[in-house]
């Protein structure tokens, strides 16, 4: 059985789970000294992934339960922080993975 931690946030698990996340992708950056590569990338990428979230919640491509409520510029605040740790995350693993291959 999996556990349900949306029973233990409620409307805070999104967020919960992009800051524990956000936590492994920021160690996983410090460990391969990747943290600026990982910033530049998520400036550049960030815009596009911000239009095309808008986009897709507007048309109503996809619902997000056990949020804040909180939204910034017509996006979930737990969406804007996806977008940054995903980038985060694959830099993360990318550089450690390929600095032991």
């Amino acid at each position: 059985m999996i556990p349900d931690i949306g029973a233990a946030f409620g409307e805070y698990t999104y967020l919960v789970t992009e800051i524990a996340w956000g936590l492994v992708a920021v160690g996983l950056l410090y460990r391969a000294d990747a943290l600026f590569q990982a910033a530049r990338t998520i400036v550049v990428l960030y815009p596009i992934a911000y239009v095309w979230d808008w986009y897709t919640l507007h048309i109503g491509v996809f619902e997000i339960r056990l949020r804040t409520g909180v939204d910034l510029l017509g996006i979930p605040i737990e969406e804007h922080l996806f977008m940054i740790v995903v980038p985060a995350l694959v830099i993360g693993f990318h550089e450690n993975l390929s600095d032991k291959w």
